[in-house]
């Protein structure tokens, strides 16, 4: 029972203490290990990343990749200090680049380092479907989600400790803990905490890629690409990291008046698709 007490008043002050505001829902998120600790490693992963694959220069697609990227944290700047958080970006070393890769994928890390694979190219068609692959991949990172993720981890590792410290009398006890504790811990909470990240990174990647001209609606045209590319083999939502693409379409459609509405108050008035 006491042990049982003190794990509760642990679990709460980690809580209270370890919580940053997102700056797009004003939310307080899970933040265990700070940015201090997570930008240098990101970076120096970015770098050894870089020179372990072929990096695509001076194309027309790799430069698109640039100047796609720059309008897209112009705009989070943009909105970042217009929303009373600016500054935000202080630790942030941008940077675009191409990767040769069939891999239909992107991605931003902490910090702001961006890869685009030369295989979801075909995907994205055009400037603006690439606006809405890196608006929603830069906007986990102007979220926190990386952070949260490592957060979120590191409180499912503790509570198997809890759990296994608890049951330390019966081996048996331990053994079924562990295995409902899994199962639980994924389905229950740590496959949903990702789903809403994504959500999350749809919505606010709509932003950042209507502020910096293009029309949202493109990327509702973009998940109908690639859920035609799935052809019926993605896995049951519940059982994903991701939404299904059916979900993300009706929920971008949703989103992209409200998109557009945001930029204006920007002075953008035209998109392009």
């Amino acid at each position: 029972m006491k042990f049982k007490k003190s794990l509760a008043i642990l679990l709460m002050g980690i809580f209270v203490v370890a919580c940053s505001t997102n700056p797009f829902t004003g939310k307080q998120t899970l933040a265990l290990v700070p940015n201090s600790q997570i930008l240098p490693m990101a970076f120096q992963q970015y770098n050894e990343f870089l020179s372990e694959n072929k990096v695509v220069k001076g194309t027309s697609d790799a430069n698109m990749v640039k100047n796609v990227g720059q309008k897209i944290a112009s705009a989070a700047e943009r909105y970042l200090t217009a929303n009373g958080y600016a500054g935000y970006l202080t630790d942030y070393r941008w940077e675009y680049n191409l990767v040769q890769s069939p891999d239909v994928n992107a991605w931003c890390m902490p910090g702001g380092k961006i890869v685009v694979y030369t295989g979801i190219l075909p995907i994205t068609k055009d400037e603006a479907g690439l606006a809405a692959v890196m608006g929603h991949e830069v906007a986990h990172a102007l979220a926190n989600h990386g952070q949260q993720r490592m957060s979120a981890g590191q409180l499912q590792q503790l509570g198997a400790v809890a759990g296994n410290v608890a049951l330390s009398g019966s081996a048996e006890n331990q053994q079924i803990f562990n295995t409902a504790y899994g199962l639980g811990s994924n389905l229950g909470v740590m496959l949903p905490f990702s789903r809403s990240h994504e959500t999350e990174a749809d919505h606010i990647g709509l932003i950042l890629m209507a502020i910096a001209g293009y029309d949202p609606i493109v990327s509702a045209e973009l998940w109908q690409r690639m859920q035609a590319q799935e052809n019926g083999s993605a896995p049951p939502e519940f059982l994903s990291t991701h939404p299904s693409s059916t979900t993300r379409i009706q929920n971008i459609q949703a989103w992209a008046p409200e998109a557009k509405a945001e930029a204006r108050k920007f002075g953008v008035t035209s998109f392009k698709r």
